[in-house]
């Protein structure tokens, strides 16, 4: 059974770090993209990186380009998230991915509560 498990949220000022890491288990995921999005009350969830099984291609939504840094490691089958000057527009409840079919996202973590404030 596949599982994602998020981590490393919190709060933080506006302008600061934090890194998000996701941890899969369940199988071996080298092969498959993952990624993570954000959902803020209220609001869609929206996509904000992605990375190519293998980790050599990476896409990332323009409103967090040059800030934010998706990675993964492998090994431990974990993604991360690294996301610098960070904005109270960035608060959102962060969710990791995995995509074994094509086309899309179909696995999903419970998400953790990254929050900026100003």
């Amino acid at each position: 059974q596949v599982q994602l498990v998020e981590s490393g949220g919190g709060s933080v000022q506006a302008g600061g770090s934090l890194r998000v890491s996701c941890a899969a288990s369940g199988g071996t995921f080298i092969s498959y993209p993952m990624g993570w999005f954000r959902q803020a009350p209220g609001k869609e969830r929206e996509f904000v990186a992605g990375i190519s099984g293998g980790g050599a291609s990476t896409t990332y939504a323009d409103s967090v380009k040059g800030r934010f840094t998706i990675s993964r490691d492998i090994a431990k089958n974990s993604v991360y998230l690294q996301m610098n000057s960070l904005k109270p527009e960035d608060t959102a409840v962060y969710y990791c991915a995995l995509g074994i079919n094509a086309g899309g996202y179909q696995y999903w973590g419970q998400g953790t509560q990254v929050t900026v404030s100003s």
